[in-house]
């Protein structure tokens, strides 16, 4: 970097564009923040006092991702050097610097991992535990606020297995975004992207459940899941993957989804029926299609085994 601006002043100058004029989301803007951050901290130990008027160069910045390896996996490391190529990038085209140091930095390659899917028997095990635990313990007395907070997480669960929404576009979600009569959501996906979502019957019947129950008196304009009956701000992203392990051991489901597990096995399960991969990258929010064709591989890896079993002629020893 030039011998001005202080390194962290810099940073704060890109977290800034990202905010106001990419109208990147909170997470995306709080990950760039950290890993920059990690960056400048890596700088700074180098540098000591002298790291405000240090150049940057690509042997610096060739260091910090030598000093990341066997700390964190390649995907981490190479979300971290993305960011330092996107603050450098940033600052060419604001003719900030004369030279990128960052522009022939190469990410390292992560290992190719497929998605976790739930086949449609877990899938229905996974969105059916918190009704058939509701179910069993009303027998037992069960206090009438823990049995509605079960109906609330049953309504989370078919949300995101019958819309394919991502765990902050499901907290987002006011009671005013959700449309009955359609059986459709209005969701605000990533870079602020609205788009409609349809809601599969069992969701719209959970979600009516839930807020009959337990949020009645609530207006439109709050939002759709809140913590408690009381609360008006929206449920916790952390809460929701705590919940589905709950119900995950609930429904003797030997895998470890994730909330985006269950937007992958959406995907995956549509893709199996026969749904266009173009619609799919509609109901998902994907900008790109091949942010959507990592589904096919997943899809096949099913149909082979299908047909691997199945086939006469498909498994044939000499």
């Amino acid at each position: 970097m030039e011998k001005n601006p202080d390194l962290r002043v810099f940073i704060d100058n890109f977290i800034k564009y990202m905010e106001v004029e990419k109208a990147a989301s909170v997470n995306t803007v709080g990950a760039y923040r950290r890993d920059l951050a990690m960056f400048a901290d890596f700088i700074y130990s180098g540098a000591g006092d002298d790291a405000a008027s240090q150049d940057i160069t690509e042997d610096d910045i060739t260091a910090y991702g030598a000093s990341l390896h066997g700390t964190m996996k390649k995907a981490s490391i190479a979300r971290k050097l993305s960011a330092i190529k996107s603050l450098f990038g940033f600052a060419l085209k604001k003719g900030l610097l004369k030279k990128d140091p960052a522009a022939l930095i190469t990410l390292p390659r992560a290992d190719k991992k497929l998605p976790t899917v739930l086949s449609v028997e877990e899938a229905f095990a996974l969105v059916d535990a918190p009704e058939e635990r509701r179910k069993s313990l009303s027998k037992g007395g069960v206090k009438q606020a823990e049995q509605a907070r079960m109906l609330r997480d049953a309504a989370i669960l078919e949300l995101l297995y019958s819309s394919g929404l991502r765990v902050s576009e499901l907290t987002g979600l006011k009671i005013k975004d959700v449309d009955f009569s359609t059986g459709t959501l209005r969701v605000l996906g990533k870079g602020s992207k609205e788009r409609i979502c349809p809601a599969g019957d069992e969701a719209l019947k959970a979600l009516r459940r839930y807020l009959d129950t337990e949020r009645s008196g609530a207006t439109d304009i709050e939002p759709l899941i809140t913590a408690g009956a009381a609360d008006k701000k929206p449920i916790a992203q952390r809460s929701v993957q705590r919940l589905l392990k709950k119900y995950t051991f609930l429904g003797a489901i030997a895998k470890n989804p994730t909330p985006h597990s269950l937007r992958h096995t959406f995907a995956t399960h549509l893709l199996d029926r026969g749904v266009d991969l173009r619609v799919i990258q509609e109901l998902l929010g994907h900008s790109s299609l091949s942010t959507t064709q990592r589904y096919t591989s997943v899809s096949l890896e099913g149909l082979m085994r299908v047909y691997d079993k199945a086939h006469p002629r498909a498994d044939i020893k000499d």
